[in-house]
């Protein structure tokens, strides 16, 4: 089969031919329909050589922590009511299963992943990035249905890890609240429509340029600012001068949250979900009284049922441009420049 690899620190992924894998005790083989391009995956392969390994990352890697695909086989001892056929999305942030927080379904917080080194698909366990994958437990799939795999693939990250942060936010997001998205790509713009769908906020959102602010436009930001240094002045005017009840930036450089920081209101709730290496530093009169920052990681088993059903209903949706998964570098590339308007999927 085909596979979209990174092979060598340092170079550009490859596509490459290798075998297709059968699944073992417990495990599910996938035929992949659709996997999603990440920031992720670049921070992954941005990695010199000695982070590389210590974070215990193999090489080569199949890349793809976003899939979806149909039960191609089935291995020994799986009790699920899965049958070959099936059509499914894949939850990445596999965990142990046994602790307390896998139990509750929130294996994105298993407290025992680290250390009995298991590892998310495309992020240190082979990934969706190839015509067949492997899943390692049949509870790490849920339903499709009749969605189509290609526009609601990414659902899986771009639209479980927005709903998890602001679903911890609802209750300060009542009718006269105000919240900031900063960042309108691939998480961002489904992040808006979450608001939007579930709180009764007014959404201002800002990114770097027209382009970017016209899919925030499109997908339903009230406001919408190009994020630059008159942006905090201009969302102190938006919520007469009080700031923002809940931010959340959705890119987490270091002028995106000084910006975040500047803009959160009294008790508001300040939710770094981008991975762009910034850092925040807070001290007494740092940041309004009773202000909390939160940096989540992923979302629940059951908040991935809960965003599904949220597309069913035709309340969220992605904005996709596909790739071939011969041109699944270029997806990496085109990523990298910023010319991805919303979210890339690789289809096999």
């Amino acid at each position: 089969m085909k596979a979209l690899r990174y092979v060598a620190i340092g170079q550009a992924p490859e596509v490459v031919d290798i075998p297709i894998p059968s699944p073992g005790p417990g495990q599910v083989l996938l035929k992949v329909t659709a996997g999603g391009v990440c920031h992720s995956d670049d921070y992954v392969m941005s990695l010199p050589e000695k982070d590389y390994f210590e974070q215990s990352y193999p090489l080569p890697l199949t890349l793809g922590h976003e899939g979806a695909g149909i039960v191609h086989e089935i291995g020994e001892g799986v009790d699920s009511t899965l049958r070959v056929g099936d059509a499914v999305a894949v939850y990445g942030p596999w965990g142990c299963g046994r602790c307390h927080n896998c139990s509750t379904g929130q294996e994105n917080y298993c407290t025992n992943a680290a250390a009995e080194g298991i590892r998310p698909p495309g992020l240190g366990s082979q990934g969706s990035m190839a015509e067949y994958m492997i899943v390692d437990n049949a509870r790490h799939l849920v339903p499709l249905g009749d969605l189509d795999p290609v526009q609601n693939v990414s659902l899986t990250d771009a639209g479980l890890t927005p709903y998890h942060a602001i679903k911890r936010s609802l209750p300060k997001l009542g009718a006269g609240t105000f919240a900031v998205v900063i960042g309108t790509g691939g998480l961002g713009h489904v992040g808006i429509q979450i608001l939007k769908a579930l709180s009764g906020a007014t959404v201002i959102a800002l990114d770097v340029n027209d382009e970017k602010l016209e899919l925030a436009t499109h997908v339903g930001a009230d406001h919408v600012l190009i994020s630059d240094g008159a942006a905090a002045g201009k969302i102190r005017e938006i919520t007469g001068g009080l700031g923002a009840d809940a931010v959340f930036d959705f890119v987490g450089a270091n002028p995106t949250m000084a910006l975040a920081q500047s803009v959160a209101a009294l008790d508001s709730d300040v939710t770094i979900v981008g991975i762009g290496g910034g850092t925040m530093a807070l001290s007494f009169g740092s940041i309004a009284f009773d202000a909390a920052v939160r940096m989540p990681y992923w979302g629940s088993r059951s908040e991935l049922i809960e965003v599904l059903d949220l597309a069913r209903a035709g309340k969220i949706s992605v904005e996709v441009e596909t790739y071939g998964l011969d041109d699944g570098p270029k997806a990496y590339e085109d990523l990298a420049a910023g010319r991805i308007r919303g979210r890339a999927v690789i289809v096999p």
